[in-house]
């Protein structure tokens, strides 16, 4: 059975969005490597619709001259989760809407490798309430942004317990955490 496993940048605010704009300074190669394993255990992209726009704006005008992930994000295919979407154009992009809970968990069944979630925080939420999360990857960095309309977790959310499996300090000071959704 495929794991639908989500990676996040976020800061000690809970402040996910944007991380171009504060993440850079603590990246490494200990977190290009937690990065690069991420991406090579998934087969298969879920983004949310914000995040496909805010993607699809970007990378299909990138090369691995440009971004050495850009062969990586151009060609893996992406399920796309909307029910405002009439259509996706990114390549290799299929757009999943209705019952997105079902059609993921049937996913789930089909043979294959992970699927990754980036950013996708509301889409992060959804599957964590509904228990399709299977891994919950948490990169903590050492800041307060200080504001921010994208938290990883809102207020009045469904509480969920989650098991810690793993955890590193990297020399950034950025805490990787591996979670998976606790057994009652």
């Amino acid at each position: 059975m495929r794991k639908i496993v989500a990676g996040l940048f976020v800061s000690l605010d809970g402040v996910f969005e944007a991380p171009g704009e504060w993440h850079f300074p603590y990246f490494n190669d200990e977190m290009g490597e937690a990065v690069d394993s991420l991406m090579k255990a998934a087969d298969t992209m879920l983004l949310g619709r914000v995040t496909y726009q805010e993607f699809v704006a970007f990378w299909p005008n990138q090369s691995n001259d440009d971004v050495d992930i850009a062969d990586y994000m151009n060609k893996t295919p992406k399920l796309v989760v909307s029910n405002t979407l009439d259509m996706v154009e990114w390549q290799n992009s299929t757009l999943i809407r209705g019952d997105v809970l079902t059609q993921l968990a049937q996913i789930k069944q089909q043979p294959g490798k992970n699927i990754s979630i980036t950013g996708s925080g509301a889409l992060v939420r959804t599957l964590l309430a509904a228990g399709l999360l299977d891994e919950l990857h948490l990169l903590v960095h050492p800041l307060v942004v200080g504001g921010g309309k994208q938290r990883l977790f809102d207020e009045g959310g469904v509480q969920q317990g989650l098991e810690l499996v793993d955890s590193q300090v990297f020399g950034t000071g950025v805490v990787y955490l591996t979670y998976q959704l606790a057994v009652n």
